[in-house]
């Protein structure tokens, strides 16, 4: 009998660019979760089920063995540091940048500047690591809001096309991050279930091209 799978997923980019990968490892969801009320989503496999929670969850998950594999994006692992978790596999998907952005002509008022981010962890490494001394300012949305009222001098975010910056007089400045999407497997399902995992993970890397 096969080792049961529970994989965290989220809602949205990451899941939409993740169907084809776990099609080309045969698990493919029976609920579309768009317009399911479910949580946990079956699959054409009895054993595995899809957990849908919030992206910034999905390490957690997988870290205390609530879920045995999960894609979460670059930036969440961050922030979140990685811990109890392996990161075997970089699908390539979801590519973004994480990035300084602002006003290329706004001077800040103080030796240290505001920092408005949903990644205070990554944003206070980033700036230590140059010797820079700044003030984050924990934000959950609508970054680009926070230079526009003066709550912030610059903000820390993922950035895709650009184009909502522009759109709000912003530029990005400084480069932290390339950002995609990795496959996280929890250490202990990776020794108790390493067959079936190892498995999911061949099939989805050569579909992924990595």
């Amino acid at each position: 009998m096969t080792a049961p799978l529970t994989i965290a997923l989220s809602k949205g980019r990451i899941f939409k660019e993740t169907l084809p990968l776990l099609a080309a490892a045969d698990i493919v969801p029976v609920d579309d979760p768009d317009t399911s009320r479910k949580l946990i989503l079956d699959t054409n496999q009895s054993d595995v089920k899809l957990v849908i929670i919030r992206a910034t969850d999905v390490p957690t998950y997988v870290q205390h063995g609530a879920a045995d594999l999960g894609v979460a994006g670059k930036d969440v692992l961050l922030e979140h540091g990685g811990e109890g978790l392996y990161e075997p596999l970089d699908l390539k998907i979801a590519r973004c940048r994480l990035m300084v952005a602002g006003d290329p002509n706004h001077r800040p008022r103080s030796s240290r500047p505001r920092i408005a981010t949903k990644y205070a962890n990554t944003t206070r490494r980033w700036f230590a690591d140059q010797g820079r001394q700044v003030e984050v300012i924990k934000l959950y949305g609508s970054m680009e809001l926070a230079p526009l009222v003066g709550l912030a001098d610059y903000i820390v975010d993922v950035v895709d096309t650009g184009n909502t910056l522009k759109a709000n007089g912003l530029a990005p400045l400084e480069h932290i991050a390339d950002i995609s999407s990795r496959l996280i497997v929890n250490k202990a399902a990776m020794k108790m279930k390493h067959a079936r995992i190892k498995a999911v993970m061949a099939s989805m890397a050569a579909a992924a091209g990595a």
